[in-house]
């Protein structure tokens, strides 16, 4: 009896060890559960460029995220294709694989207001980093209102915190009512152009000390003034609030080697940057991004989804919707401005047959040309005032300027130029107006396909080197070459003796075998079991299909893949 039972327990070590080994994970099935959600799209590259590139050809909704991980004892950083819905129903549960992750925020995107916060505690011990934080909120808001119109308060920012007891350190990001900027290296010349008064010109910082926002919000209102060469901007009354005085000294803090150093870090605006997910950590740490005590940012609830999916979402940097009523925000660097300073603006140069050289082009600048090509057609002098980008919806809009012809009247408009967008995804383009009357019809153009030689590539030639890592449901990153070359060797039918070949069998298996592709077949089975069957006798009761077919179906989806 006592052997029986050891006997028993074995088996039960064994398949416990086995789960653990290789635990059930439910896969990502939007046609099952949630159709209204995109396909699966998830797929590993070890560069940066490779995964933009891949993302460019996709027909869903795709982003790049950033994943910090140990592979072959070495730490990397892969590059992860997923869209958002897919990426979170991953995400949600941390598996060690995701526990390390950043946004990848695309180069020329429209984009959030964002900042990165932080000081050593031990080097600041007098500091109080929730009443520091409070004034960058205010200050920005203000500066925000002063320079674009823009209202703003803490309860659009939302606050995330990742101090521990050394290290002081936050995120803000700023949820704008119908504003965004261009991308985010206008957004550090913004943040750049705000603390003028205390940084030096040659980009030094200058002692701490009380410094008046007086001075550069009316410097502001003289470039604004300037641009638009009126006396009335010019004699433009001072904001209620131009008289404060702000203790930017706060601004800065103590480094480790006792040195002064900004409470804001300047270094995150940079193309294609990666920056820290909520709920992640650095690698080698366990102290993630969450809500901060002080945050006073509520996420709007939605119908299909979480409060913290809805939370992931909001703090995106790159997650900006294109709506008719956008406003977006530009900045200059003081290297493009003659009089060193940056000039914060709505407008941007115009793009012409005569002036391209002088332009800074989109992504796309074969679209450029073709845009170009549209304001310029049948007599129209048209030309491109500025284009945005939206990489949410891979979506380039132009504003256009003297060119007013709009297809919802028949003619061109006396006043209101339009706007040509084009859909990367769907390789199509169409019209829309700001006239008023068309936006309150939300009037929009027929669709037009775009010139095959202006569409995107739509293959993706994939090379071992680019595209040679795979991730399972449960988050484990391999080597599919080696994958490849283990089934070669069964397929030619090398000799091993029977135990090797079991035991080699066996882990082809695991590896190659998809337990999403079993779903596929299972559901591929009932598809031909339902149509088998008439209406009128259809029951969810008998259902069941036998095992001898599922057999049938993955033998034959394998048989086929082979062939």
């Amino acid at each position: 009896m006592k052997r029986k039972w050891l006997e028993q327990l074995k088996k039960v070590e064994e398949l416990a060890s086995q789960y653990e080994r290789h635990p059930l994970s439910s896969a990502y099935k939007p046609r099952l559960s949630r159709p209204w959600q995109p396909s699966s799209v998830w797929k590993l590259f070890p560069r940066q460029a490779a995964a933009f590139q891949f993302a460019k050809t996709c027909k869903e909704d795709v982003h790049v995220f950033a994943l910090e991980t140990i592979l072959d004892d070495t730490e990397r950083r892969l590059y992860l294709v997923t869209t958002y819905a897919e990426f979170w129903f991953y995400y949600r549960n941390l598996p060690h694989s995701l526990a390390h992750c950043y946004e990848v925020i695309p180069a020329d995107t429209v984009c959030k207001l964002y900042f990165d916060l932080e000081y050593y505690k031990l080097a600041n011990p007098g500091a109080d980093g929730k009443k520091m934080v409070a004034l960058i909120i205010e200050f920005f808001s203000k500066k925000l209102e002063d320079c674009f119109g823009v209202k703003c308060s803490s309860d659009y920012v939302l606050n995330l915190d990742s101090s521990t007891d050394e290290k002081f350190s936050r995120h803000l990001i700023f949820l704008l009512p119908n504003a965004a900027f261009k991308d985010n290296i206008h957004v550090g010349n913004f943040i750049k152009s705000a603390l003028q008064p205390v940084l030096s010109l040659n980009g030094c910082i200058l002692p701490p000390k009380a410094f008046s926002s007086e001075q550069f919000v009316n410097d502001f209102d003289e470039d604004i003034a300037g641009a638009n060469n009126t006396k009335q901007a010019s004699t433009k009354p001072p904001s209620t609030h131009n008289q404060e005085i702000y203790d930017l000294s706060s601004f800065f803090v103590q480094n480790k080697n006792g040195g002064i150093q900004l409470f804001i870090d300047l270094g995150v605006y940079t193309k294609n940057r990666n920056f820290r997910l909520y709920k992640s950590s650095k690698l080698g740490k366990n102290v993630t991004f969450e809500v901060a005590e002080d945050n006073r940012f509520a996420e709007k609830p939605s119908k299909y989804v979480s409060k913290e999916e809805q939370l992931f979402l909001c703090s995106l940097i790159s997650n900006v919707r294109f709506t008719d009523s956008l406003k977006v925000l530009t900045c200059l660097s003081p290297e493009n401005e003659q009089n060193g300073v940056s000039r914060p603006s709505a407008a941007a140069p115009v793009l012409t047959g005569n002036t391209m050289n002088r332009y800074e082009m989109s992504p796309y600048p074969e679209i450029d040309h073709f845009i170009l090509s549209l304001v310029t057609r049948e007599g129209f002098h048209g030309g491109i005032r500025q284009w945005n980008y939206f990489s949410t919806e891979e979506l380039l809009v132009y504003d256009t300027v003297n060119y007013r012809w709009c297809e919802n009247i028949g003619r061109a408009h006396r006043s209101n130029n339009v706007m040509l967008l084009v859909d990367l995804k769907r390789e199509m383009w169409y019209q829309k107006c700001y006239d008023p009357v068309c936006r309150a019809q939300n009037f929009k153009s027929k669709f037009y396909p775009l010139p095959p030689e202006v569409c995107l590539p739509s293959i993706f030639k994939e090379e071992d080197e680019e595209c040679s890592l795979t991730m399972d449901e449960n988050g484990t990153i391999s080597d599919i070459k080696q994958n490849v070359l283990l089934t070669e060797d069964l397929l030619v039918g090398k000799s091993m003796e029977p135990e090797e070949s079991i035991t080699i069998f066996d882990s082809a298996w695991d590896s190659c075998l998809d337990d999403a592709l079993i779903v596929e077949a299972a559901e591929d089975a009932e598809l031909v079991d339902a149509a088998n069957l008439s209406v009128e006798t259809w029951s969810f009761e008998d259902t069941d299909i036998p095992d001898e077919l599922l057999l049938q179906a993955v033998n034959g989806h394998y048989t086929s893949k082979e062939t």
